[in-house]
């Protein structure tokens, strides 16, 4: 009624079919209106066994933003940017070179280690991110 978008964020449960998880399971939502978009989280959809970049490059222009994070493959866990799955760069690179207007948010998740702290992990994943549009 007042034109307000909702955004779909997925997680990586494959089971629950009320779960965002695979790409048909956002597009049977984003086919019931034009106001429904995607919040797309890299890190999930590989751990489910799916393409972040294929996704981004055919629905981009309803995705409004993605959260980064790099896990492994089959439900695998958070792991420090560099050291999963997750195309990361290649997304970031993706979403730079078609100027698509999509908002890239860096998910902090994976274990901080024991020789780290919280805030020099993030600053890793900045770091890692800027390194892949530079």
């Amino acid at each position: 009624k007042h034109g307000v978008p909702v955004a779909m964020h997925n997680h990586n449960n494959l089971v629950d079919p009320d779960q965002f998880a695979t790409p048909a399971s956002f597009e049977q939502a984003l086919a019931m209106s034009d106001r429904f978009m995607v919040t797309l989280d890299i890190g999930h959809f590989v751990a489910g066994n799916n393409d972040p970049v294929a996704f981004i490059a055919k629905h981009h222009a309803r995705i409004v933003n993605i959260h980064i994070r790099d896990r492994k493959r089959n439900n695998g866990p958070s792991r420090p940017f560099g050291q999963g799955d997750t195309p990361i760069a290649e997304v970031l690179r993706l979403i730079r070179d078609q100027r698509w207007p999509i908002q890239a948010t860096i998910e902090f998740e994976y274990k901080v280690p024991s020789d780290s702290t919280r805030m020099a992990e993030i600053a890793k994943c900045i770091a890692f991110c800027r390194d892949a549009l530079g």
